[in-house]
């Protein structure tokens, strides 16, 4: 049990110390894996890019799918915008997104969005914490596309549940995706294309569970090592004798369109 005791605190303590600004996932890398979509976002975003005029991106955490797509776009639109509400993720996706002629504006995520009516022709996002759906068809043009890969319903939730315990079903079935149609329909927006999927993620060690709750903050609320000491250490000893914990985060491809010509 020393022994054990030691490797957990020094896992602890890696996974504490890794900075948790920006959406780069590369830490993870033999530590923890997800699989990922069939739809292949960041490349299907590439191709919507290099046909828009004006693009906005909501939410962009630190910038690195949008430039990951723009790399790749075979030409970027005249107008790329980004927003994002984290102070640390504004300054990152700057210095990333600024080379490209990408601006940053400083928008929190639940504020009416800083442009004016029907100013892009694409609004896209990678997993925003919720989608404003009267304000994206505001700022959509007639014809405009919204593009995004939202996280879908009880994503991850074998660890959420491991730490907060049972969630009733209203906090089980939140983001799901026949609700946020009908919520996009309500705001005027038509349901081009809506496709889910059931991810299998694994976690290697305690280090990556710390840092995996450390950044996205949203799973276990006000999540700290302390408070949750008793918990990490007994899951440490679970990944120790029985391998990898695993879990399932659900995704969903979402593409709506305002009406217009």
């Amino acid at each position: 049990m020393g022994e054990n005791s030691r490797s957990f605190e020094d896992l602890v303590a890696e996974g504490v110390a890794v900075p948790t600004e920006g959406w780069d996932f590369s830490w993870f890398e033999g530590r923890a894996g997800e699989a990922r979509p069939s739809w292949g976002y960041a490349v299907s975003l590439a191709g919507r890019l290099a046909g828009a005029s004006a693009a906005l991106d909501l939410q962009t955490g630190g910038g690195e799918v949008l430039d990951f797509a723009l790399g790749r776009a075979p030409k970027a639109p005249a107008l790329t915008v980004a927003t994002e509400g984290w102070p640390p993720n504004v300054a990152k996706a700057t210095a990333l997104l600024a080379p490209r002629g990408v601006a940053v504006v400083a928008s929190p995520e639940d504020a009416p969005l800083p442009f004016a009516d029907e100013a892009f022709d694409l609004v896209t996002s990678r997993h925003p914490v919720r989608a404003n759906w009267t304000e994206i068809s505001r700022v959509l043009r007639p014809g405009g596309t919204y593009f995004a890969q939202h996280v879908g319903p009880h994503s991850v939730f074998e660890l959420v549940e491991y730490f907060l315990g049972p969630q009733p079903d209203e906090v089980r079935s939140g983001r799901h995706p026949d609700r946020e149609r009908a919520d996009a329909e309500a705001a005027g927006l038509e349901i081009v294309d809506l496709r889910a999927e059931e991810l299998r993620m694994e976690f290697h060690d305690i280090a990556a569970v710390v840092h995996f709750l450390r950044k996205v903050v949203w799973m276990v609320p006000g999540f700290t090592v302390e408070a949750y000491r008793p918990q990490l250490r007994a899951l440490h000893e679970q990944i120790e004798s029985d391998g990898p914990f695993v879990a399932h985060s659900t995704r969903h491809l979402f593409e709506a369109r305002r009406p217009g010509v």
